[in-house]
Formats: C-alpha cells, sequence, structure tokens
C-alpha cells in the first residue's frame, strides 16, 4: 500500500498544478448541487404542500397544521440557500485572499508574543509546528463563530423565533457559545495536539494509529459527555415516579434492555422541539433521557412506543453497525489524504511557500484543505450514509411494531411531526439527500405493511 501512495504522492505533486482554482470549483459544484435539491424541494412545498399525502388523511391533521408546515418548510429551505450563499462567499474569499496563510503566520507572531512574557516557555512555542497548528485553529475558530454570528442570530431569533420555537434568550445564546468555544480548546486541544503527534510520528502508516486514536477518543467522549458536558448547558431531573416510569421500566425488562437510569431534559430551555435519545456505550448500561416537550405533547402510550422504536436501533446493534462503518469511513479518509500530506504543489497553490516566509508543510492546513478536495467523495457518502441509515430506521419501526405498539408508533410519529412543523411532502431527490429517516408517509405506509403480513402470516 505503501509502494502505491508513493507513486500517487508523485503522480499528484505536479508543479504548478492549481489546486486552488480545483477547490473553488469543487466548492461552487457543491452549492449548485445542494441549491438546485433544496429548490427541487421548495418547488415541492408550493406545489402540493397545503395538501394532505393520503397515506396520512386517516390521522385528520387541520388544515392550519399543514398550512403552518409548508410556511415553516419554505421559510428554513430559502434560509439555507441564503446561508449556503454567504458560506460559499466566505469560502472563496478564505482562499483568493491567502486567509489561511495569514492566519498561520499571526499564530506564530502570536506564540513568538507570548513567548517573550514567559520565557521559560519559548523553545515549545515557537519551535513547535504542533504548537502552532493549536493557535491557528483557535484564531481560525474565533473569525468563524465572529463570521458566523449574524447567521445564526437570524435562524433563532427571527426564523425559529416566528414559528414559536426558539426559547433562547440573547444571554443563554451568548453563554453557550462562549461555553462551546472553551470546551472546544480545552478538550479539542489535547486531542489536535495528539491527532497531529500521531500523523508526524508515523508517517506512511499514520492512518492505522489515527483510526484507532479516534475511536478510544469517540469511547472518551460517550463517558464523560452525560456527567461533566451535559450539565453545562441543560438540567437532567429523574423522570418521577408514575405511569410513564412504570410503563418504560416494564418495556425495558421485556426486552432485556440495560436501563440504568430514567431522565427528564429541560430542552424547552432553547427550543419547542421534541425528541428523546440514549446514553451510554453501546455494550453497557443505558440512560433513557426524555425531552420535557415530548412529553407535554404526547400520551404515555406514545412517548413508550418512541422508546420502543429506540430500543429497537439497541437491541438489532444499529448504534455498533455505525461506529463501524464510520471507522472505516475515517480509516478511508487518513488513507487518502496520505496522498496529500507532502504535496508542495499542494500547500504552495494555497500561499503556504516563500513569497509569505513559510517554508513548512502544516499538517493540519493540509487536512484542513483536504476536506474540500473530498467534497465530490463526501457528497457521495451522504447518500449511501443516509440509505443505510432508513433502512435501520424501518428495522426499528418494524421492532416497536412487534412489540404491540404499530397504532401508537404511527400516532406519535404524526404528532411529533405536527409539533415540530416537519414537511407533509418531500421530493424525492431532496429526502434521498437530506433526510437520514424515511419520511412520514413511507414510515406510516411500512407500518401498515407489516401488519397486513403479520395478520395474513396468522
Amino acid at each position: 500500500m505503501i509502494s502505491f501512495m508513493e507513486s500517487a504522492r508523485n503522480f499528484m505533486d505536479t508543479p504548478g498544478f492549481n489546486w486552488k482554482s480545483l477547490i473553488i470549483g469543487f466548492t461552487v459544484s457543491n452549492f449548485v448541487f445542494d441549491t438546485y435539491v433544496k429548490i427541487r424541494q421548495i418547488r415541492c412545498v408550493e406545489m402540493n404542500g397545503n395538501k394532505i399525502p393520503a397515506e396520512l388523511a386517516a390521522y385528520k391533521i387541520d388544515s392550519d397544521t399543514v398550512i403552518k408546515s409548508s410556511k415553516y418548510s419554505l421559510s428554513k429551505l430559502k434560509f439555507s440557500i441564503f446561508a449556503g450563499i454567504f458560506d460559499l462567499i466566505e469560502n472563496v474569499a478564505f482562499f483568493k485572499f491567502d486567509v489561511l496563510p495569514s492566519l498561520w503566520l499571526k499564530a506564530g507572531s502570536a506564540l513568538a508574543s507570548i513567548a517573550s512574557y514567559v520565557p521559560s516557555l519559548s523553545s515549545w512555542l515557537t519551535g513547535s509546528v504542533i504548537s502552532q497548528s493549536l493557535m491557528f485553529m483557535g484564531l481560525f475558530m474565533g473569525v468563524s463563530i465572529v463570521l458566523g454570528t449574524p447567521i445564526k442570530y437570524y435562524q433563532n431569533f427571527v426564523l425559529e423565533e416566528s414559528y414559536g420555537f426558539n426559547k433562547l434568550t440573547i444571554k443563554l445564546w451568548i453563554s453557550d457559545t462562549i461555553k462551546q468555544f472553551l470546551l472546544t480548546c480545552a478538550l479539542g486541544g489535547p486531542i489536535l495536539a495528539a491527532f497531529l503527534k500521531i500523523m508526524y510520528i508515523y508517517g506512511d502508516s499514520f492512518m492505522y494509529y489515527l483510526s484507532v486514536f479516534l475511536f478510544v477518543v469517540q469511547i472518551f467522549f460517550i463517558i464523560i459527555y452525560p456527567k461533566f458536558i451535559q450539565p453545562l448547558f441543560n438540567t437532567l431531573t429523574p423522570l418521577e415516579d408514575g405511569e410513564l416510569k412504570n410503563e418504560i421500566e416494564i418495556l425495558a425488562k421485556k426486552n432485556s434492555f440495560p436501563l440504568d437510569k430514567l431522565y427528564v431534559i429541560d430542552g424547552s430551555k432553547r427550543s419547542g422541539h421534541s425528541n428523546a435519545y440514549f446514553m451510554g456505550l453501546p455494550w453497557g448500561s443505558k440512560q433513557i433521557v426524555l425531552f420535557d416537550t415530548l412529553i407535554h405533547h404526547s400520551t404515555i402510550a406514545e412517548v413508550v412506543s418512541v422508546l420502543g422504536h429506540e430500543i429497537g436501533h439497541w437491541k438489532l446493534n444499529h448504534t455498533s453497525k455505525l461506529m463501524v462503518i464510520g471507522e472505516l469511513h475515517m480509516f478511508s479518509i487518513f488513507t487518502i489524504f496520505s496522498v496529500f500530506i507532502k504535496n508542495k504543489s499542494f500547500y504552495n497553490s494555497f500561499g503556504f511557500g516563500l513569497p509569505n516566509g513559510i517554508t513548512e508543510m502544516p499538517v493540519m492546513i493540509g487536512f484542513l484543505l483536504f476536506g474540500d478536495v473530498l467534497r465530490p467523495l463526501d457528497a457521495a457518502m451522504e447518500f449511501v450514509m443516509n440509505l443505510i441509515s432508513r433502512v435501520y430506521e424501518y428495522q426499528a419501526d418494524e421492532y416497536a411494531a412487534k412489540q404491540g405498539y404499530s397504532e401508537d408508533l404511527k400516532t406519535a410519529l404524526v404528532n411529533l411531526h405536527k409539533e415540530n412543523l416537519s414537511s407533509l411532502v418531500v421530493d424525492g431527490l431532496y429526502s434521498a439527500k437530506e433526510y437520514n429517516h424515511p419520511t412520514l408517509g413511507e414510515r406510516i405506509s411500512a407500518i401498515d405493511r407489516y401488519v397486513e403480513e403479520s395478520k395474513k402470516e396468522k
């Protein structure tokens, strides 16, 4: 494999090849395709959004909800296109005006200034590519947060607010942003340092060690998230004794589900949307977390049916399978990146060369730029991963139906769509690209087919 990668690296490291133009082309093409798919969905909603699909006619969804759902869908789609234009302009400007090499040099200058105040750290701060990479990422994140603030403000305080979903205050929004930045620095900094160290130590074989390292990091976050990270943003309270708790415990025992604790999360603190999820390692004990909005908007039978679906994911090992697929995907990305890691023409195309006084080829920068090279592959992978996820959703729905929750699950899905104002009509291409769940109509029809087939077998 190493000889093959070396041959590929030599072939692609052609002096004078304009990688910048190629990546800008990928970026623009990706934006055009995304926009085309969204315009298809806009037309679909405009033409059929006020009609109730035939498979949902029995659920008596009121016309006001249908109209409001269509308006919300159209608002989100149009905003998404605008945000995409903003991101495109930002990305192209970063490339055209050599923002990345400028930030790299500023990171070096910042470290030199710090070293002048702390001479004992001078050799570590100014003589390490890893130290400069960490400072660069801090500056890069800061710039990204500032540039993205207007978009996020509009999304929360105008779009979501106008449909009654936003529960954030300005103070809480700013607090969340600061916490996220500090957490990223505190936890992401050491992880990024280790990530880069592995790449520098193991050379052309780094992809094997890096894949193992990131798997360990993933497990680490699964363990620490509920105890140390989530409490910084939300309050979890034990689900009070009563019928709902009893029914969930009965369901867990019936399926040998390793239930440890039941929590209610104050999701309404930030949003009016509903959800439920599990926490814990795939092979260990689990904690079930219910959004307070889900409990308020659903009957006990509907909440239990949703958890029956989630237990189906666990019983059918969907989480573990997706983890394995994710690991294989990351390994393939690292393997492809090994062809670019020492490609001088690749770095020179983006201003990392002698005119700017930058003689090294910083791996951190290379990996960032490589993400843009991967855009066509990522677009294809998006379709594949959505397809796999949708198959798993059908299987989990069927599992819940086998538990006797078919009617309650259908009603729960309809109510969740109504409460979240999810679109009732979806263009096929848009669904394939953007949805990792089947549409509501597809799920209802699939559950009905399973029930009919079960009756025939009896």
